[in-house]
């Protein structure tokens, strides 16, 4: 049977991200004043077994693309450092210390995450939290703990990644964040995701709709906001968002064998995303790809077989980091189009460009769809 490279959510979840998965024992964080703050375990990974095809650029990378850019992030770290220092002005020595162990600690575990050093990186924040709770500065806990919750998150350990985004999310209302803020929707998305790779349909469904709806109605009312008051950068990212909630609810619903709801999320978070980014952004391509993938479930394989085209020809002018997943789409619905020649010679482009990246699931997937498409074109004896 013919497949897309469409992967289990639960799977997609860590792959997208390019992280493997260690194993890790329990640990308690510190608590306030010298307490314990709830115990968060970190179970081992969960990660799907092998099979399936190796998917599109997943959910994280969904989130990687559409996420906030990195002048929110600096944002972010000047709040924890101001916190940090907060109290200076009565004990300067002692507050300019730790203010300066945490910004050099929160720094250390963003390079290990880079450095594709999860382990480091969670001794590392443990250590930031630690004197974070110590300081009583509320700003750079909450910081803390969405490094440790995105941590979690892309390494697959979903139940101890909804306990560390509950807890971020606590503190950010506590501090008087509303529901409406983009941090808040930001982190709900990835809660209703988790719930999905968790077969908790309910509250997937209410999760997904929550940050749409949500969206949607706070556009509405910012659209005619002059620029003094909300920036046209900030509008812009509340749109990437809201499409970034449009992807990972298409790929939900995909999942979930609703093809045409998928390709009204598709449709809406493309045009979004050619609005804002352009087409020839990375991110716009994989969605003209995804949107090809629900009109090929649907059989509409010559609407799909147009949009994967055009997807895969501007993957190969931008030396797209996922050729290989995007020709392997193409690829496939030629081959419901029983373009088997073409197919071939598309599939064999893929799995070179898979052998480039060393993708040994893709490779595995390539190989086995040439071997079913060598089987179909063979002649009736």
């Amino acid at each position: 049977m013919y497949r897309l490279l469409v992967s289990s959510l639960g799977r997609g979840l860590v792959r997208a991200a390019g992280r493997r998965c260690w194993a890790c024992s329990a640990r308690l964080l510190p608590g306030p004043a010298g307490g314990r703050a709830p115990e968060v375990e970190v179970p081992p990974s969960r990660v799907a077994p092998p099979g399936g095809g190796s998917g599109l650029l997943p959910l994280l990378a969904a989130l990687a693309w559409f996420s906030r850019p990195a002048a929110a992030e600096e944002e972010e770290e000047e709040e924890a450092r101001q916190g940090a220092g907060g109290a200076a002005a009565e004990d300067a020595a002692e507050e300019a210390e730790a203010e300066a162990e945490i910004i050099q600690l929160l720094k250390r575990a963003k390079l290990s995450i880079m450095k594709d050093e999860p382990e480091e990186a969670e001794l590392i924040l443990h250590d930031a939290l630690r004197l974070a709770y110590q300081s009583g500065n509320k700003k750079a806990i909450t910081y803390t703990y969405d490094l440790m919750a995105n941590l979690a998150f892309i390494r697959g350990q979903l139940e101890n990644a909804e306990k560390l985004f509950k807890t971020t999310m606590s503190y950010l209302l506590g501090g008087g964040m509303q529901q409406e803020d983009n941090a808040i929707i930001e982190i709900s998305l990835k809660l209703a995701s988790i719930y999905a790779a968790q077969n908790r349909q309910e509250f997937a469904l209410a999760g997904y709709e929550f940050c749409i709806s949500t969206l949607e109605e706070k556009i509405e009312r910012e659209k005619e906001l002059a620029e003094d008051i909300l920036s046209v950068e900030e509008k812009a990212n509340t749109h990437l968002l809201l499409g970034m909630c449009l992807d990972a609810y298409a790929r939900y619903l995909l999942f979930s064998k609703q093809p045409s709801q998928a390709q009204r999320m598709c449709e809406k978070a493309l045009h979004i995303s050619e609005e804002i980014l352009g087409e020839r952004h990375p991110q716009t391509i994989v969605l003209m790809s995804d949107l090809a993938t629900t009109l090929d479930a649907q059989g509409r394989f010559d609407e799909a077989c147009v949009y994967v085209q055009r997807a895969s020809d501007l993957a190969r002018q931008i030396e797209h980091p996922e050729l290989h997943m995007l020709l392997s789409n193409l690829a496939a619905i030629l081959m419901h189009k029983e373009r088997y020649a073409q197919a071939k010679e598309i599939y064999q482009e893929a799995l070179k460009q898979a052998e480039l990246k060393r993708d040994e699931v893709s490779i595995q997937h390539i190989r086995e769809e040439l071997a079913e498409l060598s089987r179909k074109s063979r002649p009736l004896t």
